[in-house]
């Protein structure tokens, strides 16, 4: 199977430094051209199945790469939402991590997702399309948190591993990873953006 894995454009929320978690997110001007260039560089790629988060700035993201693949199948999904952030989404990114740096039990009593948490749903995700799809070229539209952990995921490390090692992804970045039963995944790109150059 090959995965190639993309986050959505970049949100007025994004550039405001506002936590979304799981609200919609509004692309932003510069985000819809991040997109339109993310389209184009991947225009030629024959997918089988797209799977994307049901949030709308992953779904106004694959809008525009759809139009270059009008007949593709598509699968909303919940697992690949963004990392819940409880009663701080909407609110400014430092109020978030004030409240929960160093005290993860505090995140759990206010309700917060963890990676943890975020890395599980990406076993789930990952054995279903493994399942389903296993030598087809699968489109993957979804978040910062949630592609960490699904990359995490692949390359044998556990979460905490995966924020140490894993570059944060930059709007649209491209990730494409051949999967490979005996588990010797090849790894092609990790968060590359020469579409925006």
């Amino acid at each position: 199977m090959r995965l190639i894995i993309v986050r959505h454009g970049e949100t007025e929320e994004n550039v405001k430094k506002i936590t979304q978690g799981q609200l919609p997110g509004t692309i932003s001007e510069l985000g819809k051209e991040q997109i339109r260039k993310l389209a184009n560089r991947l225009k030629n790629e024959k997918f089988s199945i797209v799977y994307s988060s049901d949030l709308k700035r992953c779904v106004d993201t694959l809008d525009e790469i759809i139009k270059f693949h009008p007949n593709i199948p598509i699968k909303y999904t919940d697992l690949l939402r963004e990392k819940f952030a409880g009663p701080f989404q909407g609110k400014a990114n430092g109020e978030y991590w004030k409240q929960i740096k160093n005290d993860p039990h505090k995140a759990k009593e206010l309700g917060f997702e963890t990676y943890e948490h975020v890395y599980q749903r990406m076993k789930i995700f990952l054995h279903e399309i493994l399942k389903k799809h296993s030598k087809e070229t699968i489109l993957v539209v979804a978040h910062g948190a949630t592609n960490r952990m699904l990359l995490a995921l692949i390359m044998n490390m556990n979460s905490k591993e995966g924020l140490d090692k894993i570059k944060p992804s930059h709007n649209t970045s491209v990730n494409i990873i051949d999967l490979e039963e005996n588990g010797n995944h090849k790894i092609h790109l990790i968060n590359c953006i020469k579409h925006l150059d």
